[in-house]
């Protein structure tokens, strides 16, 4: 499809941008829906400990595994297709759920409706560059920021539908925002039947082979999965550490978690279009890393004094997660670059981000203190700087970089 710079943002191209937007609002649903009901779920669907934990670590292990495969159904069939398929595995996994009446049918729910998102991950970059070319930096932002409305919109409501509906509602009705989300893409399917290959530049093919060469790609893979790691370690143990160290009862915890999660708003609004404009990306990679340090500092040597602020500051360093997204886009010129740069980013950075939790719980059981864990999520960020400077290089994946 092509652009041009003064083409308004949504001339001709309405379908997408909705369905685009509608994507997103698909990708975490089924990863925020459950947890705040396990309690009603278990009462009829017995969950043990080791279950629990099982279906905790199913969302970026299923995001990787899928996220895999992603680039190959593309190469078989088309962007819009594959997006439709995603959806449809996201709808079936939500009346899954739903519908379980034992344990094997929930976790097998839990794993159709995250193997779709992992697929839908992928997708939204190579999305966002077939038909908004000239505008990726503002719809990056639009997207991530409605993928951040699904992350916690879902735990704020599953309780009280709950309580009036049942638990089995609460889970089924996000099926209804994956069929809307259909709605534009086979629109688009309907009125191109046939494969519009010109939409997508296709790259040289030794582009994709050599992909693990790829400084660039490699740089990209530690930025997303070192935000990850950082997220995901704090989502399963933030609460606890304040209760340990700034002394903090469970209601301030929770509140503070969402803190943490509420800085990403105005990261994902700024940072795509930021990073599109700006000649040296490196920056802000720097000041992801300084937040991170800042906050994990402030919560080690005096977690008590402001633990609002610290947990604010550490919460903007998640801005790396916006930023490798828009970066996909921004150091690629083709389309079939973006998928498959898009699915080795994603894939290998899901990986990592799965170890975090597990790696900060397993210092904290040993040492039986914070400071281990604070000080590895302080070196971890840390070595995003040598990444930094990579995709700091206007430099295309195209060109070798």
């Amino acid at each position: 499809m092509t652009a041009s710079a003064n083409r308004p943002l949504l001339a001709g191209r309405l379908l997408a941008f909705v369905g685009i937007l509608l994507v997103a609002a698909n990708l975490r649903t089924a990863v925020a829906a459950l947890s705040p009901i396990l309690s009603r779920v278990s009462a009829e669907v017995p969950l043990s400990p080791l279950i629990i934990g099982l279906l905790g670590a199913l969302p970026p292990i299923c995001f990787a595994v899928f996220g895999i495969f992603t680039p190959m159904l593309v190469r078989r069939s088309r962007l819009e297709i594959v997006v439709v398929i995603s959806l449809v595995a996201i709808v079936l996994g939500h009346v899954l759920r739903g519908a379980a009446g034992n344990v094997a049918v929930l976790v097998l729910g839990s794993i159709v409706a995250f193997g779709g998102i992992g697929v839908g991950n992928v997708l939204l970059p190579p999305l966002v560059k077939k038909y908004f070319p000239d505008r990726i930096g503002i719809v990056t932002a639009l997207y991530v920021t409605t993928l951040s409305v699904s992350t916690f919109l879902p735990p704020l409501i599953a309780v009280p539908v709950a309580d009036a509906a049942g638990w089995r509602v609460s889970l089924m009705m996000w099926a209804a925002v994956g069929v809307l989300a259909m709605i534009p893409w086979t629109s688009l399917l309907l009125r191109q039947p046939s494969p519009d290959r010109a939409s997508v530049e296709e790259a040289r093919p030794e582009v994709v082979r050599n992909l693990r060469r790829s400084p660039l790609a490699w740089a990209l893979v530690v930025i997303f999965g070192l935000s990850a790691v950082h997220v995901y370690a704090m989502f399963a143990w933030l609460p606890v550490l304040l209760q340990d160290l700034a002394g903090v009862d469970d209601a301030t915890a929770g509140t503070l978690l969402a803190l943490f999660a509420f800085m990403g708003f105005p990261a994902g609004l700024l940072i795509p279009v930021l990073a599109a404009r700006m000649k040296n990306v490196a920056i802000l990679v720097y000041a992801a890393v300084a937040f991170f340090v800042a906050g994990y500092l402030g919560l080690l040597l005096a977690p008590a004094a402001a633990p609002a602020l610290w947990v604010a500051l550490a919460g903007l360093g998640p801005m790396l997660f916006p930023l490798s997204l828009v970066l996909i886009n921004l150091r690629t010129r083709t389309g079939n670059a973006a998928i498959a740069l898009s699915g080795f980013v994603q894939s290998l950075g899901y990986v990592l981000g799965a170890a975090g939790p597990l790696a900060v719980g397993m210092l904290y059981t040993a040492t039986g203190s914070w400071t281990a864990p604070l000080v590895l999520l302080i070196l971890l960020a840390l070595g995003c700087v040598g990444a930094g400077a990579v995709v700091g290089r206007r430099r295309m994946l195209e060109d070798g970089a």
